[in-house]
C-alpha cells in the first residue's frame, strides 16, 4: 500500500520494444517495405519503408536515459540546466522495460495495482508507412503478435498492453479487433490522425466507411485510447517536419504544439461528426496528449451547437456528449483542477508516462499534483476512473 492507502492504476505506462518487435512476425517478402535494421557509423538504426527513421537516436535502447530525465526542464527548468546535460546520466537497459515479470515486480515496488501499457516506437511508424497501406497492415498485425507473446494483452490482470489499431483497411481493423478481444484485451490504442486508406483517400476516422469498426467497439464495450504519436502534422515551413527532428535542440518552436493539435482535431471531429450519437457506448481516452486544448474545444462545440440549432443537426448537446464519452489524461504539468472543472471528476485519469524521459521519475510522484483534492476525488483520478474504463461495458 502507498501513502494513498491503496495501489493506483496508471493509465500511461510504456515498454521499450525488443530488437525483433517489428520483424519477428513480418513475412520475408514484406520486410523491405516494413522495418529493417541498418548499421551506420557503428550504430544501429531502423529503416522504415526504405527510409532511415530518426525518431530516436538509439532504438536498441541500451544504454537508456532515466525516467523523468527532463521533467524539471518541462516544468520550467527551475535550476537553469542545459537540457543536453540531462541526457548524460544513462543506465543499462533495466529488465522491467522489456520483461513482463520484472515489470510486475516493479509495479509492486511502485505502489501500482495495474497499468495500461503502450508502445514507444510503435505509435510512430504508421505515419512513415501511410503511403503503403499493405505495409501498414502487415507491420501492425505482426507487431500485435509480438506484443501478445512478450507482454500479453492481459497479463495476470495487472498489465494491460494495448494492441495497436489502424483504420487503413477497415476489414483488417475489424479482424484485428476481434483478435484482440479474443485475447482478453481491455484497451486498444490508435494514433489521433486522419486515415490514409487502401483506396487512396484520406478520411476522418469518423467517416461512415469505418462504422463497422466503431460498431464492434460499441458492442464490445472496450475502451479506445487515442495515444500521442506521430500524427503527421506539418509546421508549414516554420520548422523542420518529421517526428523527432528537433529532439536534439529542444529549442522553442510551434512543433511542440503538434501533439495537442492532433488530439484536439481528432476529438472534436468525433463530436462534430456525431460519432457518439451513432455509437452511444463508445468510451475514448485521450492519453499523453495534454489538456490545454479543452477550453477552446468546448467553446467551439458550444458555437457549433448554437449555430446549427435551427437545423437540429445535433440531437444532443455536443459538449455534454463529449464530456460523457471522453476521458482526459492531463500532462503532469497541466492544471488538474482546471481539467476536473471542465471534464468532471469522473473523466480525469492519472498517467505517468513511465519510464519515458518526459514523464515522472516515479509514477506516484503525481500524488503531489492531486494532494489538494479530497480522498474521494483523488481516488477516482488515481485509480477508480481507469479501473472502470478497463472493464468492458455492456452496450
Amino acid at each position: 500500500m502507498t501513502e494513498l492507502g491503496y495501489n493506483a492504476f496508471d493509465a500511461d505506462n510504456h515498454y521499450y520494444e525488443s530488437n525483433d518487435a517489428f520483424t519477428r512476425h513480418v513475412p520475408k517478402d514484406m520486410r523491405t517495405r516494413c522495418v529493417q535494421w541498418a548499421e551506420i557509423d557503428g550504430r544501429k538504426h531502423h529503416v522504415v519503408g526504405g527510409k532511415l527513421a530518426r525518431a530516436v537516436t538509439n532504438p536498441t535502447w541500451n544504454p537508456i536515459a532515466k525516467p523523468g530525465a527532463i521533467s524539471d526542464f518541462l516544468r520550467g527548468n527551475p535550476e537553469g540546466k542545459d537540457v543536453n546535460s540531462l541526457f548524460v546520466d544513462r543506465e543499462p537497459l533495466p529488465d522491467e522495460y522489456i520483461n513482463r515479470d520484472a515489470r510486475l515486480a516493479k509495479l509492486d515496488e511502485q505502489g501500482l495495482d495495474a497499468v495500461w501499457l503502450f508502445p514507444t516506437l510503435g505509435v510512430l511508424y504508421e505515419e512513415l508507412l501511410k503511403h503503403d497501406p499493405k505495409a501498414v497492415t502487415t507491420l501492425y498485425g505482426a507487431f500485435n503478435r509480438w506484443l501478445e507473446e512478450d507482454w500479453g494483452c492481459n497479463y495476470k490482470n495487472r498489465i494491460f498492453a494495448a494492441p495497436y489499431m489502424t483504420l487503413t483497411d477497415v476489414d483488417f481493423a475489424c479482424s484485428e479487433l476481434e483478435w484482440a478481444l479474443g485475447r482478453g484485451a481491455r484497451v486498444v490504442c490508435m494514433r489521433p490522425a486522419a486515415v490514409s486508406t487502401v483506396g487512396g483517400d484520406v478520411l476522418p476516422p469518423t467517416d461512415p466507411m469505418f462504422d463497422p469498426f466503431w460498431s464492434r467497439i460499441n458492442e464490445a464495450g472496450i475502451t479506445v485510447v487515442a495515444h500521442a504519436g506521430d500524427s503527421g502534422y506539418t509546421t508549414h515551413g516554420y520548422v523542420k517536419d518529421g517526428f523527432g527532428a528537433e529532439f536534439d535542440s529542444f529549442g522553442p518552436s510551434i512543433k511542440h504544439f503538434n501533439i495537442e493539435r492532433a488530439a484536439y482535431d481528432f476529438l472534436i471531429t468525433m463530436a462534430y461528426s456525431r460519432l457518439f450519437e451513432r455509437f452511444p457506448n463508445l468510451r475514448i481516452a485521450s492519453v499523453e496528449n495534454g489538456a490545454e486544448f479543452l477550453p477552446d474545444l468546448y467553446r467551439k462545440l458550444r458555437q457549433s451547437r448554437d449555430r446549427l440549432r435551427v437545423t437540429n443537426y445535433y440531437k444532443e448537446d455536443p459538449a455534454e456528449l463529449f464530456r460523457e464519452h471522453v476521458w482526459i489524461n492531463p500532462f503532469w504539468e497541466d492544471d488538474v483542477t482546471e481539467v476536473v472543472e471542465m471534464m468532471g471528476e469522473d473523466r480525469v485519469i492519472f498517467g505517468s508516462d513511465w519510464p519515458h524521459i518526459e514523464g515522472m521519475p516515479q509514477p506516484l510522484d503525481y500524488v503531489s499534483e492531486v494532494a489538494h483534492f479530497d480522498d474521494g476525488r483523488k481516488c477516482k483520478i488515481m485509480r477508480d476512473n481507469t479501473a472502470a474504463l478497463n472493464t468492458p461495458r455492456a452496450a
